[in-house]
């Protein structure tokens, strides 16, 4: 055992190092001091209140360190990114009023209108053909959507595409017309699947 005196004013300390094996012995140097300081009584009273001093003083200041770390460095960006929907099946006409439905001698559907309202494809697909006449369907475009199906614009005014031409559902491909044998203004859409025509409504949404 080794005994350490020191003398202050006041008192006199003594300290007892006693060299026993366990625990507290074991392992580096350092690690043996370190075990020996904190495990004092006094010194833990005496850390134990500087930490309970230390935390009821951070969490009571209202402008503590700790509480503005990183808050000064924060930046918030907003970002204008414009949503667009792409609409996969739509009407070939913005204003939507159906004057003749699908049945046996009138296989399509009659969209009411004004000459010169835009018409646009029901799906997006390449044109197929178009046709000037003055009988039967008139002006008219067929454009092909692939996977077999395809759809006809009857009557129209005016052809704004060419055969070979790539359309969307916002391109305008013509315009709505009497052409042909038509009783006034309107668009006559047909549907066909491999070839044979179809009721438009199981293509169109409802």
């Amino acid at each position: 055992m080794t005994k350490l005196t020191l003398n202050l004013p006041k008192y006199r300390l003594y300290i007892s190092l006693a060299n026993r094996r366990g625990s507290l012995f074991k392992g580096h140097k350092f690690s043996r001091f370190f075990r020996h300081i904190f495990g004092h009584k006094s010194i833990r009273k005496i850390l134990g209140g500087n930490l309970a001093i230390m935390f009821i003083a951070s969490t009571l200041l209202p402008n503590s360190s700790l509480a503005n770390v990183g808050t000064e460095d924060m930046v918030i960006e907003e970002t204008n990114t414009p949503l667009t929907t792409k609409r996969i099946v739509r009407y070939p006409t913005d204003e939507v009023k159906v004057t003749q439905g699908y049945r046996l001698f009138h296989p399509g559907l009659d969209l009411d209108g004004i000459t010169g309202d835009e018409i646009y494809p029901i799906k997006d697909g390449r044109v197929e053909a178009t046709s000037l006449s003055k009988y039967a369907y008139g002006n008219a475009i067929i454009v092909k959507h692939g996977d077999g199906l395809s759809s006809l614009y009857a009557h129209l005014s005016k052809i704004d595409v060419s055969e070979g031409q790539e359309v969307t559902t916002n391109t305008v491909i013509g315009e709505m017309g009497a052409t042909g044998r038509a009783f006034g203004d309107h668009l006559h859409l047909e549907v066909y699947q491999n070839g044979r025509t179809v009721n438009p409504y199981t293509i169109l949404p409802r």
